[in-house]
């Protein structure tokens, strides 16, 4: 009796990921009040995750506020997933734009005055890539720094105190102390705000790895391997 009265207290205090798979990797989806960030390198499925997050969202009849900031937002994507509720996912949707950091932060900053209680997720895909412009330029790194972490703080804020999560995809480089793998842009910053931090690797065959890197109430290191298909995910064997 005490374990299914928990495991509904823990469903009550998450949103479905819109994936089985991903589902099962996170015990039931994302949680509520917390910053979760996927990261990992191009076309491993992290704006995937977020179209499939959103529409999950629209069938609960709540909206998701989806600030793109690298175009990654396909309508023809979307139309694979969502199929026949296509419609009513983009009349869910609040898509903000950003084209640079400063327009990136005032965007965050509108985001308490559009939340209500119709509101039941914020995707960020992705933080960090004008974080990583501005950086380029040489500018000053210290200030640069201090910009993201006060975005963060604030994104955190608000999974807190609304508990709505909080989707981040975030960029990576290499590791060139390891063989074939890579880091997250912003490293530490994200690292220390993200309660939940998800690691997408492209394998060979078109195969995808999922691992769940941490996370503030499931065991680190577990992980799924699969392929993306029209309809979002679908598992497969290493």
């Amino acid at each position: 009796m005490k374990c299914s009265f928990t495991m509904h207290m823990r469903n009550n205090l998450k949103i479905p990921t819109g994936s089985e798979l991903f589902n099962n990797l996170l015990e039931g989806g994302y949680e509520k009040d917390i910053l979760t960030t996927i990261y990992g390198p191009s076309g491993s499925g992290k704006t995937t995750l977020c179209m499939l997050a959103s529409i999950a969202q629209a069938s609960d009849k709540k909206k998701t506020i989806f600030i793109d900031t690298e175009e990654g937002f396909s309508l023809e994507r979307m139309k694979q997933l969502a199929g026949d509720e296509l419609d009513s996912v983009l009349k869910s949707l609040i898509l903000l734009k950003p084209t640079n950091f400063s327009e990136q932060n005032k965007a965050l900053e509108k985001l308490k005055k559009i939340i209500n209680d119709k509101i039941g997720l914020i995707v960020v895909d992705t933080l960090t890539v004008f974080y990583r412009l501005e950086l380029a330029k040489d500018t000053n790194v210290k200030e640069t720094n201090k910009r993201l972490i006060w975005q963060l703080s604030y994104l955190t804020e608000i999974a807190r105190k609304k508990s709505i999560p909080i989707l981040i995809t975030n960029q990576v480089y290499s590791d060139f102390s390891k063989k074939d793998d890579f880091r997250m842009v912003g490293g530490n910053i994200l690292r220390y705000n993200s309660k939940c931090l998800l690691k997408l690797s492209n394998l060979d065959k078109n195969k995808r790895k999922a691992i769940l890197v941490s996370h503030r109430s499931i065991p680190d290191g577990r992980e799924t391997v699969f392929n993306i298909i029209n309809e979002g995910f679908i598992s497969t064997e290493e």
